[in-house]
């Protein structure tokens, strides 16, 4: 019997998630408190917001988090150690 399936898993995957909750692991490591997640069931995928609280992950956000990351890497880069 197939399934039918969107680009968020198939009709068993979403009714699992549904009735235990989400399995998210991190798919990306934007910064130290800013990660993407990724749910194993359904493939949705979400990122902690500015609040820290898990919000969808749309296109929007997706730049927002690249744009950020690159902020993020070019200051880690060129930071210099304290001499004390």
């Amino acid at each position: 019997m197939k399934t039918s399936s969107n680009h968020h898993g198939n009709k068993f995957s979403s009714f699992f998630c549904n009735l235990f909750g989400h399995h998210y692991v991190v798919s990306k490591k934007v910064t130290q408190h800013i990660k993407e997640y990724k749910c194993l069931h359904c493939q949705k995928e979400v990122t902690t917001d500015a609040s820290g609280k898990l919000s969808a992950l749309t296109p929007q956000m997706q730049d927002i988090n690249s744009t950020l990351e690159d902020m993020y890497r070019r200051r880690q880069g060129r930071q210099v150690p304290q001499v004390a």
